[in-house]
């Protein structure tokens, strides 16, 4: 039977936070879409842990930072604990600086929540047609568009779409990538894990000590909901598939104590270390996993994905919409890619660092240190935050302007601390502009000028693309580095991108 044809402008491949949340905001930006998902519906697994301070201000603009942080852990659960067993007490801990509680860098905090909490509350936040259990096969280029061949498993149906751009967000193991023949780079797959989602009382011993994750020399376990539910993340062993798992998980949680643990779903699958050669093929963009694999530690890898899309889904709409040049395009894989192998980088170390955690405790108790001794931390308080990681991502791009380059120092590369900066590139500082409103939030669908004198510029500057003028309280203007006729003109994903000092 021959395929069905359909058209769209924008055909996204995956339905995972990234997927789902680059469909909110392309909506949001007048851009039609169809996301198809292979799978028959979402993922009942809670695979990724943390939405990061960063992702909740993209969220914020979406309208969704209520209701994700309503569903997910109370701050106090933005927490690292380390314990011999579950049931010893600390010999480690650590804040998640921007999930514990709040910072004066955002006006918004990140959320310990389980992906399967958050993704249900990105596919409502959209209208745009979603097709479970469709399989993309095929996937050609022509002049103006991209034919991609589906297969609706369901119904033994095929279609062919025709759309102006493909966006890639089809996971670590990406189908649209390996047809298109992209390599990738880095230490590839390090090894299986199995992610055991059970059910047992271990208030005793967590209640009154709550963390997001607690790290023992038996695995690592996390709660998944407010109202319940645990995941113990543990290397899979050699005959995983002959493993009686409910006694796996009771002998980790408390090796001598009457635990059982209630088994519900079990998952295998790989930790990858990756980043694409290529973001960008033609048409067809790769984001997410599908364009770099991040180990876990950290929480990095899903939230680089949605900074993908928040970065991409604007330029694209300018593409569509005609206000921008499709070269426009070529400056999301110079920008983000960048970030991913920065991102990478440190989730590696990362790892190392935890597996350090953990030597020194075994050569604490070796020499006889006794278990109430605390092990000293190989990083800063503010490690796990991130936020130099997070919030101090720069894009340079000679599209860029200062108009006094010879005063502003060089940026450098992101450290685990963040000082918020005007210059070019960089993101947005947050400052009150009114008691409920930030400087991120005058960041839209448009272009954002942020000046103190707004009727001089309404007469001075024309542009192609959508623009808003935003008053800046001249009170503001020491910390964004201009003078009384100075402004910022900030992209609609929230990074500047010219400064004029005064006018």
């Amino acid at each position: 039977m021959p395929a069905a044809h359909a058209e769209v402008p924008v055909l996204i491949v995956g339905s995972g936070p990234v997927g789902l949340t680059a469909r909110a905001l392309l909506e949001r930006w007048g851009v039609r879409t169809l996301l198809v998902e292979i799978h028959g519906e979402l993922s009942p697994f809670p695979r990724a842990r943390l939405v990061n301070v960063r992702s909740m201000e993209i969220y914020r603009h979406l309208g969704l930072a209520a209701k994700i942080t309503a569903d997910a852990f109370a701050p106090e659960f933005g927490r690292i604990r380390f314990r011999d067993t579950i049931h010893d007490r600390d010999f480690a801990t650590a804040a998640m600086i921007g999930v514990n509680a709040p910072v004066p860098e955002s006006p918004v905090i990140g959320v310990v929540t389980s992906q399967d909490r958050l993704e249900p509350t990105l596919l409502a936040a959209a209208d745009a047609p979603v097709r479970f259990g469709v399989e993309l096969i095929e996937l050609s280029e022509e002049a103006e568009c991209v034919v991609a061949l589906l297969v609706d498993h369901r119904r033994g149906e095929e279609t062919r779409v025709r759309a102006r751009y493909v966006l890639a967000a089809d996971g670590a193991n990406s189908t649209v990538r390996q047809r298109l023949g992209i390599d990738t780079t880095g230490p590839g797959a390090m090894g299986g894990f199995t992610t055991v989602v059970f059910d047992a009382d271990l208030s005793r011993w967590c209640a009154h000590q709550p963390a997001g994750v607690y790290f023992t020399a038996h695995g690592l376990f996390a709660p998944l909901y407010p109202e319940g539910g645990w995941a113990w993340f543990v290397p899979t062993p050699e005959d995983a598939a002959r493993t009686d798992w409910p006694e796996l998980v009771s002998r980790a949680l408390s090796p001598g104590a009457d635990v059982r643990a209630d088994v519900s779903r079990v998952q295998h699958w790989v930790m990858n270390a990756f980043v694409a050669e290529r973001f960008r093929h033609g048409r067809t963009l790769l984001t997410g996993d599908a364009a770099h694999a991040i180990p876990i530690v950290g929480g990095l890898g899903m939230n680089t994905g949605i900074a993908d899309v928040h970065n991409l889904c604007w330029k694209l709409a300018g593409v569509l919409h005609g206000w921008a040049e499709p070269s426009l395009l070529d400056t999301y894989e110079t920008e983000r890619q960048p970030v991913a192998h920065r991102t990478l980088r440190q989730a590696v170390a990362n790892t190392k660092l935890m597996l350090d955690v953990q030597n020194r405790r075994r050569d604490q108790l070796r020499t006889g240190e006794g278990v109430s001794a605390q092990v000293e931390l190989p990083w800063s308080e503010r490690y796990f935050g991130q936020l130099g990681l997070v919030l101090g991502t720069t894009y340079h791009s000679d599209t860029d302007t200062d108009t006094d380059t010879d005063t502003s120092p060089e940026p450098s590369a992101p450290g685990p601390d963040y000082l918020p900066t005007p210059q070019p590139g960089h993101r947005m500082p947050h400052f009150w502009l009114t008691p409920d409103r930030s400087t991120l939030d005058a960041v839209g669908e448009w272009f954002t000028l942020l000046t103190p004198d707004p009727v001089h510029w309404e007469g001075h500057l024309t542009a192609p693309w959508p623009l808003r003028i935003e008053p800046l309280p001249r009170e503001l203007t020491d910390l964004c580095e201009i003078g009384p006729h100075g402004a910022l003109l900030i992209r609609p994903d929230g990074h500047i991108g010219a400064r004029w000092r005064d006018r």
